[in-house]
Protein backbone atom coordinates (compact mmCIF):
# COMPACT_ATOMS: atom_id res chain seq x y z
CA UNK A 1 0.00 0.00 0.00
CA UNK A 2 2.80 2.40 0.90
CA UNK A 3 4.60 1.60 -2.36
CA UNK A 4 1.45 2.49 -4.34
CA UNK A 5 1.15 5.80 -2.49
CA UNK A 6 4.85 6.47 -3.04
CA UNK A 7 4.57 5.74 -6.78
CA UNK A 8 1.47 7.93 -7.12
CA UNK A 9 3.19 10.79 -5.27
CA UNK A 10 6.34 10.37 -7.36
CA UNK A 11 4.36 10.39 -10.62
CA UNK A 12 2.44 13.51 -9.55
CA UNK A 13 5.65 15.37 -8.62
CA UNK A 14 7.41 14.29 -11.81
CA UNK A 15 4.47 15.50 -13.88
CA UNK A 16 4.37 18.84 -12.07
CA UNK A 17 8.10 19.46 -12.61
CA UNK A 18 7.97 18.56 -16.30
CA UNK A 19 5.29 21.20 -16.88
CA UNK A 20 7.01 23.81 -14.72
CA UNK A 21 10.29 23.54 -16.60
CA UNK A 22 8.86 23.51 -20.16
CA UNK A 23 9.84 26.92 -21.51
CA UNK A 24 12.33 28.54 -23.84
CA UNK A 25 15.22 30.15 -22.04
CA UNK A 26 15.62 33.87 -22.44
CA UNK A 27 18.62 34.99 -24.47
CA UNK A 28 21.65 36.08 -22.50
CA UNK A 29 21.99 39.24 -24.58
CA UNK A 30 19.81 41.61 -26.65
CA UNK A 31 21.46 40.60 -29.93
CA UNK A 32 24.48 38.85 -31.37
CA UNK A 33 25.70 40.79 -34.40
CA UNK A 34 27.79 38.42 -36.50
CA UNK A 35 31.40 39.27 -37.15
CA UNK A 36 34.02 37.28 -39.08
CA UNK A 37 36.97 38.52 -37.05
CA UNK A 38 37.05 36.81 -33.63
CA UNK A 39 39.18 39.57 -32.05
CA UNK A 40 37.34 40.68 -28.87
CA UNK A 41 34.30 38.63 -29.90
CA UNK A 42 32.20 35.87 -28.35
CA UNK A 43 31.40 32.66 -30.25
CA UNK A 44 27.64 31.91 -30.36
CA UNK A 45 25.68 29.64 -32.73
CA UNK A 46 28.20 29.29 -35.54
CA UNK A 47 29.23 32.96 -35.76
CA UNK A 48 31.28 35.25 -33.59
CA UNK A 49 29.38 38.06 -31.87
CA UNK A 50 30.54 41.61 -32.23
CA UNK A 51 31.32 43.45 -29.03
CA UNK A 52 27.97 45.14 -28.16
CA UNK A 53 29.76 48.45 -27.55
CA UNK A 54 30.86 48.43 -31.23
CA UNK A 55 27.43 47.65 -32.75
CA UNK A 56 26.05 50.28 -35.15
CA UNK A 57 22.78 50.74 -37.06
CA UNK A 58 24.34 49.37 -40.28
CA UNK A 59 24.64 45.96 -38.57
CA UNK A 60 20.83 45.70 -38.80
CA UNK A 61 20.41 47.27 -42.25
CA UNK A 62 20.31 46.23 -45.93
CA UNK A 63 19.82 48.83 -48.67
CA UNK A 64 18.20 48.21 -52.04
CA UNK A 65 15.57 45.52 -51.55
CA UNK A 66 13.30 47.73 -53.66
CA UNK A 67 15.52 47.31 -56.76
CA UNK A 68 14.20 44.77 -59.31
CA UNK A 69 16.66 41.98 -60.13
CA UNK A 70 17.54 40.33 -63.44
CA UNK A 71 15.22 37.41 -64.31
CA UNK A 72 16.77 36.49 -67.66
CA UNK A 73 17.75 32.94 -66.67
CA UNK A 74 16.23 29.56 -67.62
CA UNK A 75 13.68 29.65 -64.76
CA UNK A 76 12.85 33.33 -65.08
CA UNK A 77 13.26 33.98 -61.37
CA UNK A 78 15.81 35.79 -59.22
CA UNK A 79 16.13 35.30 -55.46
CA UNK A 80 17.70 38.02 -53.32
CA UNK A 81 18.31 36.30 -49.98
CA UNK A 82 18.86 38.32 -46.83
CA UNK A 83 20.33 36.24 -44.04
CA UNK A 84 23.09 36.71 -41.48
CA UNK A 85 25.64 37.07 -44.30
CA UNK A 86 23.87 40.20 -45.59
CA UNK A 87 22.45 41.56 -42.29
CA UNK A 88 24.82 40.68 -39.45
CA UNK A 89 22.17 41.57 -36.84
CA UNK A 90 20.08 38.54 -37.90
CA UNK A 91 22.60 36.23 -36.24
CA UNK A 92 20.98 33.80 -33.75
CA UNK A 93 17.43 35.03 -34.57
CA UNK A 94 16.58 32.10 -36.84
CA UNK A 95 14.96 34.22 -39.56
CA UNK A 96 15.75 35.16 -43.14
CA UNK A 97 14.02 37.34 -45.71
CA UNK A 98 14.03 37.00 -49.49
CA UNK A 99 12.82 39.03 -52.44
CA UNK A 100 11.83 36.94 -55.44
CA UNK A 101 11.47 38.54 -58.85
CA UNK A 102 9.59 36.52 -61.51
CA UNK A 103 9.80 37.13 -65.26
CA UNK A 104 6.55 37.67 -67.19
CA UNK A 105 4.98 34.68 -68.97
CA UNK A 106 5.97 31.80 -66.75
CA UNK A 107 8.77 32.64 -64.32
CA UNK A 108 9.13 29.49 -62.18
CA UNK A 109 10.57 28.85 -58.74
CA UNK A 110 10.91 25.06 -59.24
CA UNK A 111 9.83 22.47 -56.66
CA UNK A 112 12.04 22.78 -53.58
CA UNK A 113 12.06 22.38 -49.80
CA UNK A 114 13.19 24.20 -46.65
CA UNK A 115 13.57 21.41 -44.05
CA UNK A 116 12.47 22.43 -40.53
CA UNK A 117 11.49 25.92 -41.70
CA UNK A 118 8.26 27.88 -41.88
CA UNK A 119 7.79 30.05 -44.96
CA UNK A 120 5.43 33.02 -45.17
CA UNK A 121 5.13 34.62 -48.57
CA UNK A 122 3.51 37.91 -49.57
CA UNK A 123 2.72 38.80 -53.18
CA UNK A 124 3.53 42.48 -53.63
CA UNK A 125 2.92 42.76 -57.37
CA UNK A 126 1.53 40.45 -60.07
CA UNK A 127 -0.31 37.11 -59.85
CA UNK A 128 1.39 33.96 -58.56
CA UNK A 129 0.36 30.29 -58.55
CA UNK A 130 1.61 28.58 -55.38
CA UNK A 131 1.38 24.87 -54.64
CA UNK A 132 2.67 22.39 -52.12
CA UNK A 133 2.40 18.63 -51.71
CA UNK A 134 1.29 17.22 -48.36
CA UNK A 135 3.11 14.19 -46.99
CA UNK A 136 0.18 12.14 -45.70
CA UNK A 137 -1.78 11.65 -47.83
CA UNK A 138 0.16 12.88 -50.86
CA UNK A 139 -1.97 15.61 -52.38
CA UNK A 140 -1.45 18.94 -54.06
CA UNK A 141 -2.81 22.05 -52.34
CA UNK A 142 -2.62 25.13 -54.55
CA UNK A 143 -3.90 28.67 -54.83
CA UNK A 144 -3.53 31.67 -57.09
CA UNK A 145 -2.34 34.70 -55.13
CA UNK A 146 -2.83 38.38 -55.96
CA UNK A 147 -1.14 41.55 -54.63
CA UNK A 148 -1.51 41.73 -50.87
CA UNK A 149 -2.25 38.00 -50.47
CA UNK A 150 -0.29 36.06 -47.84
CA UNK A 151 0.31 32.30 -47.75
CA UNK A 152 1.92 30.21 -45.02
CA UNK A 153 3.88 27.02 -45.69
CA UNK A 154 4.05 25.41 -42.27
CA UNK A 155 7.10 23.98 -40.57
CA UNK A 156 7.10 20.22 -40.67
CA UNK A 157 9.54 17.53 -39.62
CA UNK A 158 8.96 16.05 -43.06
CA UNK A 159 9.93 17.70 -46.32
CA UNK A 160 7.15 19.91 -47.70
CA UNK A 161 7.78 20.23 -51.43
CA UNK A 162 6.47 23.49 -52.87
CA UNK A 163 6.71 25.68 -55.97
CA UNK A 164 5.63 29.04 -57.35
CA UNK A 165 4.89 30.05 -60.95
CA UNK A 166 4.02 33.40 -62.50
CA UNK A 167 0.63 33.10 -64.24
CA UNK A 168 0.18 36.46 -65.97
CA UNK A 169 2.20 38.49 -68.39
CA UNK A 170 3.34 40.88 -65.68
CA UNK A 171 6.44 41.22 -63.53
CA UNK A 172 5.93 39.67 -60.07
CA UNK A 173 7.47 40.65 -56.77
CA UNK A 174 7.21 38.34 -53.77
CA UNK A 175 8.62 38.82 -50.30
CA UNK A 176 9.41 35.72 -48.28
CA UNK A 177 10.07 35.28 -44.57
CA UNK A 178 11.70 32.02 -43.50
CA UNK A 179 12.06 30.98 -39.88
Amino acid sequence: MKSVQFMASFFLLASAFSFALASDPSPLQDFCVAVDEPKNAVFVNGKFCKNPAQVVAEDFFFPGLNIPRDTSNKNGVNVTLLNVDQIAGLNTLGISLARLDYAPNGGLNPPHTHPRATEILVVMQGTLYVGFVTSNPNRLISKVLYPGDVLNLAKTDLILIHLQREVTSAFILKLLLIT
